[in-house]
């Protein structure tokens, strides 16, 4: 498959995606051509890490074959070319999300991202206490009275970051509760996010409910107290169009695995004007001006935050990855993803024993289900579904508040992708309905 962007008005033109469409598309994944325990793969796990097209693969190969070496290092032809095409890849992924080139940082992962803002907040305070760094700086330092605002169904990379920013400036850390069906109680949010909050960090996707929550909402909220927005993109970037000014975050993240690239690169949006005073997180080579044997001058963003050898080959596979769904469309691979989650859903909840946690049939959610097996822990179904060749993921999903709110330690989840089919998911379903009588629940 050519792996050149698709404009958006040519996008819109092209018809809706079906099986045959799905088969014709899983060809180039070649892990998804193999049998598992003698049958064959079915990979219902993209929530935790997607597949790799064929183009992905031979972008970060063909790098190394042509182009390997180091980065705005060498005057020599190929340092100049892995210049060249590092930096071409970040256009795209800006490109991509909406965002201007300068506003686009590579990070190791999701997680790195929400770390790498969570320390240049609190250096942020430690620069401002000592007059160094733009004036700005003074406004963006968190002090104890001030609250960080979270909600009760983040994934752990957005909970963690934020309860240690709390503890290293004294901040409060308050979040917004979720009712019983796992929707988040916007009736208690406005009382939640006030005068004293400084930043509101949500997922725009649930991992493990498939929820999308009301983004423009909960920003609207956050710019009438003055809070900086933080936005977890990982259930949303690979799954649904992604346009970070348009939502009027000052921060987005997400990572490159769960969107058909390989582990290891990620990607962290801020707006410019908060990047270039923020102090750096990571400091060493190639993000300075001027050092001396006391102190150092940082670059602006994006260089300020990239410290040392980047992730060069895996840039280049991203970089491929987003040409690969945007000539995909991802209108269209978000309209079946989500025809593929209610299918889930609505088989699921005709099953009896089986509860369907988040939006039920009917209602919007991403193309994954996470779900409890009365009687049967969710071990044992996973394991029991790979003996049908079924790839799931078990456990919390790094969600555990979330999950004790619900009054469960685990549950199993099943996430399509583009590449997945009807017959996927019905092949799921019907596996799903034998799990209590061979447990004998």
């Amino acid at each position: 498959m050519a792996v050149v962007s698709t404009p958006p008005t040519l996008e819109r033109a092209l018809p809706v995606m079906d099986n045959a469409e799905v088969l014709r598309i899983r060809n180039d994944f070649p892990v998804l051509n193999q049998l598992v325990n003698g049958q064959p793969l079915v990979y219902l796990d993209s929530g935790a890490t997607s597949q790799n097209p064929l183009s992905v693969i031979e972008a970060e190969q063909e790098f190394y074959e042509q182009r390997n070496a180091a980065v705005h290092r060498g005057a020599h032809h190929l340092a100049v070319e892995a210049t060249e095409v590092f930096e071409d890849a970040r256009q795209t992924i800006a490109d991509f999300i909406g965002a201007d080139y300068a506003e686009t940082i590579w990070t190791s992962n999701a997680t790195e991202g929400l770390n790498l803002i969570s320390y240049a907040l609190s250096n942020a305070g430690l620069w401002a206490a000592q007059g160094r760094g733009d004036a700005g700086l003074k406004e963006l330092a968190l002090n104890p009275g001030d609250e960080i605002v979270v909600t009760e169904m983040e994934h752990h990379a957005n909970l963690i970051p934020w309860q240690e920013l709390a503890f290293r400036t004294g901040a409060t850390l308050r979040y917004i509760p979720i009712d019983d069906a796992g929707s988040l109680r916007m009736d208690l949010a406005d009382g939640i996010i006030g005068g004293r909050t400084r930043v509101l960090a949500f997922t725009h996707a649930s991992n493990v409910l498939g929820t999308i929550n009301p983004v423009a909402e909960l920003v609207g909220l956050a710019r009438k107290a003055g809070a900086l927005v933080v936005l977890d993109a990982c259930q949303s970037a690979p799954h649904l169009p992604l346009d970070v000014k348009g939502l009027d975050v000052d921060f987005a993240v997400f990572s490159g695995h769960k969107m058909l690239a390989p582990t290891g690169i990620g990607v962290l949006y801020g707006k410019q004007e908060l990047l270039d005073i923020l102090p750096p997180f990571l400091t060493g080579g190639s993000m300075i001006t001027t050092v001396t044997m006391e102190r150092a001058e940082y670059l602006p963003a994006p260089q300020r935050f990239e410290a040392g050898t980047q992730r060069i080959s895996q840039a280049v596979a991203l970089a491929a990855a987003a040409n690969y769904l945007t000539e995909t469309g991802l209108d269209r691979i978000h309209q079946w993803e989500a025809g593929l989650g209610q299918r889930m859903v609505a088989g699921l909840e005709s099953i009896p024993g089986i509860r369907v946690l988040g939006p039920a049939a009917g209602e919007e959610r991403i193309g994954l289900a996470a779900f409890d097996v009365e009687g049967v822990h969710a071990h044992d179904v996973g394991q029991f579904l790979d003996s049908k060749g079924i790839a799931v993921r078990v456990g919390h999903h790094c969600a555990q508040p979330l999950h004790r709110r619900l009054g469960l330690t685990a549950t199993t989840r099943a996430s399509a992708y583009l590449y997945n089919t009807t017959h996927d998911v019905d092949q799921f379903l019907d596996a799903v309905a034998g799990v209590r009588a061979y447990f004998r629940a």
